[in-house]
């Protein structure tokens, strides 16, 4: 699994084993970052809302993939405004970054500029899914993510290879657990 440089490896260690115990049982540690996760104000700021505070009507509904494959670094307002984006969408977005794989980090990821950003939040996008760990460019552009979480709920790390541009039915669940981010399972159904 693709790792944001800094961020802990998962693990995965058993510590009751069949036959010996009664039960198969692991611990589990890793980032709350780590692999496709959603974020909350309190990722970047102290004294803000943890993820027990991301309003439940953000993690499901009627949602559109944007292929923006064609984008070759820098997601521009331009980019966006093809596309029918109204108030109270999940919108997810499909670039390169889904064909890098995901086994190796890539600083070149394919990231949203200022003005893209600004554009969603203007539009009243309620959830925006993203499909690299991160949605600003590396080493930068903070502002971008900042203005995403204070407006919207946040899905990053998604594995959109194989889905194509259309509509679908979103179902993003992350742990019930009140933190900085939070590991979820993102499931699209096409109807």
């Amino acid at each position: 699994m693709v790792v944001y440089p800094g961020n802990p490896k998962p693990s995965i260690r058993r510590y009751a084993s069949v036959p010996q115990d009664k039960v198969n049982e692991s611990i589990l540690t890793l980032g709350s970052h780590t692999g496709t996760h959603v974020d909350s104000r309190l990722h970047l700021r102290n004294g803000r809302e943890g993820t027990a505070s991301l309003s439940l009507e953000s993690f499901y509904g009627k949602c559109r993939v944007f292929d923006l494959a064609h984008v070759e670094e820098e997601i521009h307002r331009q980019d966006l405004e093809g596309f029918k984006i109204g108030k109270g969408d999940i919108v997810l977005l499909k670039t390169s970054n889904s064909m890098l794989g995901y086994m190796k980090f890539k600083e070149n990821f394919v990231h949203l500029k200022l003005d893209a950003a600004e554009y969603l939040v203007t539009a009243g996008v309620k959830t925006l899914g993203f499909d690299y760990l991160s949605v600003k460019k590396f080493g930068g552009d903070d502002e971008v993510h900042e203005l995403l979480i204070d407006n919207m709920t946040l899905f990053e790390g998604l594995n959109l290879t194989g889905v194509p541009e259309g509509e679908y039915t979103f179902l993003g669940l992350p742990l019930n657990i009140d933190t900085d981010g939070a590991p979820a399972r993102v499931i699209l159904v096409r109807e």
